[in-house]
């Protein structure tokens, strides 16, 4: 059964740095037996369907073991099919119709997202921006955007999030992300 998912490469094309072109990456995936790719922004979004049955695991080490070979460097990947990123979407406990995009972020994360990692975090130190935990995802409330935040840099800190791989995505993104896994 062909199934469509969403490929998250983190920090790629920032500042001139771990460049991967995004026709290159349509290459590459097209070149591991995947159809119907498509890429969105510079950012590292790809969309692409497969029947191989393989894991989201299996295809996050597939993608990350071809990149290190096509480009030299590694680069973490979280791959997600369609329905998790819809079911993410519906799930988020802030109004996403009523903010702009850019207040408004998915942390996805590699593993469960244990609410003991963040209890020491004061919430109440960084209102108005909060945040929010699901199913391996991190809910990111940011009035000010993400560039401004105060509250990002400590939920993303190394003793927060150690051991998990985690990429955000603003919700124009994740919208749009949902949209193409659609389309097929």
């Amino acid at each position: 059964m062909t199934k469509t998912y969403a490929a998250l490469l983190r920090g790629i094309n920032v500042s001139g740095r771990r460049k991967v072109p995004m026709a290159e990456l349509r290459e590459l995936l097209e070149g591991l037996g995947h159809g119907g790719v498509r890429t969105y922004l510079q950012s590292g979004n790809a969309v692409f369907t497969t029947d191989s049955g393989a894991s989201e695991d299996a295809l996050n080490t597939e993608l990350e073991d071809a990149i290190e070979s096509r480009f030299g460097f590694r680069v973490d990947c979280l791959v997600r099919d369609g329905d998790y990123l819809a079911a993410v979407a519906e799930a988020c406990p802030f109004p996403a119709a009523e903010l702009a995009g850019k207040e408004l972020h998915a942390v996805y994360c590699s593993g469960p997202v244990d609410p003991e990692r963040f209890a020491a975090i004061d919430r109440e130190a960084y209102l108005p921006e909060d945040f929010a935990l699901g199913d391996r995802v991190l809910y990111l409330h940011v009035p000010g955007g993400l560039g401004t935040s105060k509250l990002a840099p400590v939920l993303t800190r190394p003793s927060v999030v150690k051991g998990l791989v985690t990429t955000a995505r603003n919700w124009n993104t994740v919208v749009k992300l949902i949209e193409m896994t659609r389309e097929d």
